[in-house]
């Protein structure tokens, strides 16, 4: 730094060492005592050398800045060039992923056709009934996925109207009715006769996720019930299940982004993604999901529906 400030100051020097050089001539030539014209130089080099280093402290500051200028504008323009990169990737992996569940779909439905024609060839064979209940998680995975894809534009995406709460309950409960019939799983479903603001499609995907999880820790023979609930002054839909129940210690993280818990591991299927995208869906639909559970007792997830009510008549 020094050496370029002396660069930069090059003409100043060499102007003072000929002024000086000048002044002691003249001085000399009128005959002005040596120890005289050596005190004034002296005077005139302390003077010259202050001045001259309160410009090199400017100078300093001025470049130190000028750096940390050019350090934040090369940070902006590589967190700029991250961030477009980001973008980049994960529309790229959007775009594979959404081309992949559309290909999927065609070995689905072949495996439908196919899983049909045993049936009706070998109708009393057990395997048919493991074959389309794994069929069945498939379709569901296949769903999350197109899912979870979308949520990154679900704002765009809402469509907030007044619905029937049965009518979507229906629907949901409709879809799973195979696996209720396979696995020997009792339902109990109370009627709600409420009407809910909200958007259909979004929150039947989160009944779908509670109401599978539900029937997927809960045994063969066991019970579901679907119902309403007073609880702290709101009506809420409950969805409970006769399961294993969840670990108090698991509860407060059941909605972190793959957090599987105990049940999760010891299940090893669980990718903790289930719970999470329902927390995330129903903060978006301004609505609000909880889980009260018992180890061995099973679980009851509740969920407050309430933007605006009305009661059919």
């Amino acid at each position: 730094m020094m050496k370029m400030f002396l660069k930069s100051k090059q003409n100043e020097l060499l102007c003072y060492i000929g002024s000086m050089s000048l002044f002691v001539t003249v001085l000399f030539l009128y005959d002005v005592r040596t120890d005289a014209i050596q005190y004034g130089l002296l005077l005139s080099t302390v003077l010259f050398l202050i001045n001259l280093t309160l410009q090199f402290f400017k100078f300093q500051k001025r470049l130190s800045e000028q750096d940390y200028q050019n350090i934040i504008k090369n940070l902006k323009e590589q967190n700029g060039e991250l961030k477009s990169q980001e973008r980049i990737f994960k529309q790229e992996m959007s775009d594979y992923y959404s081309m992949w569940v559309h290909q999927i779909k065609t070995p689905i439905a072949a495996m439908h056709v196919l899983q049909q024609t045993l049936e009706e060839e070998y109708p009393e064979q057990k395997y048919i009934k493991e074959i389309k209940l794994e069929l069945f998680k498939i379709e569901q995975y296949v769903e999350m996925v197109l899912t979870y894809l979308r949520m990154g534009e679900m704002s765009g995406d809402l469509k907030f109207e007044k619905y029937s709460l049965d009518a979507i309950v229906r629907q949901v409960i409709r879809k799973y009715s195979q696996m209720f019939i396979l696995r020997k799983i009792h339902l109990q479903y109370v009627k709600t006769s409420q009407c809910i603001v909200t958007d259909e499609k979004w929150l039947q995907f989160v009944l779908e996720q509670v109401l599978s999880n539900a029937l997927k820790y809960t045994k063969d023979g066991g019970m579901i019930f679907i119902y309403t609930e007073e609880k702290e002054n709101k009506k809420c839909l409950v969805i409970e299940d006769s399961g294993i129940g969840i670990q108090a210690e698991d509860l407060p993280r059941v909605f972190e982004k793959g957090f599987t818990g105990y049940n999760g591991r010891a299940d090893k299927k669980s990718t903790g993604i289930g719970l999470y995208m329902c927390k995330k869906i129903m903060e978006r639909l301004n609505h609000q999901i909880w889980i009260e559970s018992e180890v061995d007792k099973g679980t009851k997830v509740y969920l407050d529906l309430a933007r605006e009510e009305w009661t059919i008549e």
